[in-house]
């Protein structure tokens, strides 16, 4: 498996996390207003876009302030 250069980590992380993020937090939030009735798959793969839609670019934008704040606050192994 090829990889990509480490300077798409921001974004590959950001793909990762706001897809992983999207996907659970839309289908808890379906199952939480609608239980299992049905179309409940339809309904969650809808939320699952929009949220995905709204969560990646946040992510992207913030992932690169969330990592330096992380920084600030965990002592590195080094010091």
């Amino acid at each position: 498996m090829a990889a990509l250069s480490s300077r798409f980590y921001t974004l590959v992380f950001a793909l990762f996390m706001s897809c992983m993020m999207s996907l659970l937090m839309s289908g808890v939030i379906t199952f939480i207003n609608t239980g299992l009735a049905d179309g409940f798959l339809w309904r969650w793969l809808h939320a699952f876009v929009v949220a995905w839609m709204v969560a990646f670019p946040l992510v992207s934008v913030i992932a690169p302030l969330a990592h330096w704040l992380t920084r600030k606050l965990v002592r590195s192994p080094l010091q």
